[in-house]
């Protein structure tokens, strides 16, 4: 057995086909006529724009218009008069021939993007490779890995499967990918589940351990792959991937329904959000609302600011998609924990206890009123809600809503219609804010709690170091009185009180959750079938006599134990 990053979750059985890479070798000589070279580049590049450009439409087509903006995404990059430009300057300044010169500059801005300490730029490193493979292949004149035409019940075996590649797959021939790279947050993960394959990617070696026709099984949620199965273990994944699909189907009948327990108790069921096109999954998924957009990926991926109205406009289309249903924006989430070059930002020993997010936003009023007045013209298109991050004293979000009554007025006097009464609350991710919130209920229309940050900060754990990663547990007593306190707070005033961390879509914590007595689950788009499933399978009076079992309890191990002991499927 092997073990890679379970990427796409279902079960795949099928036999093997490698996907080879082509031989890309080429004789780089100084080149004589160089207008001719250069004019070589345009045709090749003019012609890999088109190729991609007929790839996104045909995703957009099959999948969908989220999964097509990665090749998208290629096409901008391809069309960057920097990259094309630098292309050119060194086909004209080194006498470089068109190969040299597409490959010296594109590993230059792939190097480039995978140094910087964020995911999405390391991700577009990847892309950038792809790219150059592309147009490399099509001046050597090499042909594309065709798997349009793979037949049925075949494992795709690749060292990485680039979007361009997953791009022409079938899915009803495709049973599963495994690859040598790639994470789940990958281009070729997002769209192998966008497919509905099963993944498992980051095997090391994995080409050279397999060969075509060999039978494989792989568990694209554990991550466990197995080679040339015998028949008893055959039949065990054949019934374990039946139910799987049996599963996924049972999740349809929650399509339309309420987000109601099973005694009537209704909660609202929403999704988080980082881009607008994402909006449409969440509908898509029968998605209630946008719990959390985190607007920060409007920054990144670009030279410059966004201006107001490119902010404007992005908001607006997230509110016209959801048809009036609550939108609640997160203003930007920036700082020294996420490279934005443009910005300027120093290193700090410590960005997460640093210069970051509402911190950043009240100094750099040139980047925060933009955004600001971009949301409340926005909200005019829909129920928009304004989220401010990284609070830790009361005086951060006057400062705020003080900010807000100043562009209200500015709106007023250009007859710019927006929602007077547009409702503006808090994230609580920092212990001062969840110590604080009576204070808080008092002055913010609602709450979210960030999970994923207030744990962290709760339990003073870098969940990136592996020697102390073991005490990021939601389920610590101290992390969940601290959600209960949260809850509790907002509920003696009035004031709704949401969760948008990972622990909002955790089955073993919903009977807590409700108890507690939380209004708003935000979770993932394709986490809002089960999540409503499992809200459906519990009453409150079971609800209520676990939390108060599990909040006697002192370590996370029991904990952690007993909600297991006690889960509903």
């Amino acid at each position: 057995m092997y073990t890679g990053i379970g990427a796409s979750a279902g079960i795949g059985i099928g036999s093997v086909v490698i996907v080879k890479k082509p031989s890309l070798a080429y004789e780089n000589v100084l080149v004589a006529d160089v207008a001719a070279e250069k004019s070589r580049f345009q045709e090749a590049l003019a012609k890999c724009i088109a190729k991609t450009e007929a790839m996104a439409e045909d995703m957009k087509s099959r999948v969908g218009e989220k999964e097509a903006e990665i090749l998208e995404g290629h096409v901008l990059l391809l069309m960057d008069p920097e990259m094309s430009g630098q292309i050119e300057s060194n086909i004209e300044n080194e006498k470089m021939c068109a190969e040299a010169a597409v490959e010296l500059t594109c590993d230059t801005f792939a190097q480039l993007f995978a140094s910087l300490d964020d995911e999405m730029f390391q991700q577009r490193a990847t892309d950038v490779c792809d790219i150059k493979t592309r147009l490399l292949k099509i001046l050597l004149d090499v042909e594309d890995v065709d798997l349009a035409n793979v037949p049925a019940g075949t494992i795709l075996v690749a060292e990485d499967l680039t979007p361009s590649m997953t791009a022409g797959i079938k899915p009803e021939n495709v049973a599963g990918v495994l690859t040598e790279i790639g994470g789940k947050t990958s281009h070729s993960a997002i769209l192998a589940r966008a497919l509905e394959i099963p993944a498992v990617l980051s095997i090391a070696g994995i080409v050279g351990k397999v060969e075509n026709g060999q039978k494989v099984i792989l568990d694209g949620e554990t991550g466990e792959v197995f080679l040339s199965p015998d028949e008893e273990l055959l039949a065990e994944y054949t019934a374990k991937r039946e139910a799987y699909l049996a599963e996924k189907a049972a999740l349809a009948a929650f399509i339309g329904k309420e987000s109601a327990t099973a005694d009537g108790k209704v909660v609202e069921l929403c999704s988080n959000i980082g881009k607008p096109e994402d909006a449409l999954k969440v509908v898509e998924c029968d998605g209630e609302g946008i719990g959390l957009f985190r607007t920060e990926f409007l920054f990144m991926d670009r030279p410059a600011v966004p201006t107001e109205d490119e902010q404007f406009e992005a908001y607006k289309k997230v509110a016209t998609t959801l048809e009036g249903k609550p939108v609640i924006i997160r203003t930007l989430d920036i700082g020294g924990d996420k490279e934005i070059p443009y910005l300027g930002l120093g290193k700090e020993e410590n960005p997460f206890l640093g210069f970051r997010a509402i911190r950043l936003c009240l100094q750099r009023e040139d980047l925060y009123r933009p955004q600001l007045k971009a949301l409340l013209r926005a909200s005019a298109y829909g129920d928009i809600r304004i989220m401010i991050p990284m609070i830790t004293c009361v005086h951060e979000f006057r400062a705020v809503k003080g900010m807000l009554e100043e562009l209200k007025a500015e709106l007023d006097a250009e007859s710019v219609p927006y929602n007077k009464d547009i409702k503006v609350g808090i994230m609580v991710e920092t212990p001062a804010a969840s110590l604080m919130t009576d204070v808080f209920a008092k002055e913010a229309d609602f709450f979210s709690i960030g999970t994923n940050d207030l744990t962290q900060y709760t339990m003073a754990v870098d969940r990136g170091n592996p020697d102390v990663a073991y005490l990021y547990s939601t389920y610590n007593p101290a992390v969940l009185r601290s959600i209960e306190r949260v809850i509790r707070a907002g509920k003696a005033e009035g004031t709704m009180v949401g969760m948008c961390g990972e622990a909002a879509a955790d089955p073993l914590l919903t009977p807590l959750l409700l108890s507690f007595g939380l209004d708003e689950f935000s979770v993932s788009a394709t986490s809002i079938l089960a999540t409503r499933k499992t809200i459906s399978l519990w009453t409150m009076e079971e609800a209520d006599a676990v939390a108060a079992k599990a909040m006697s309890l002192a370590t996370e191990e029991e904990v952690h134990e007993y909600l297991k002991s006690v889960a509903k499927k």
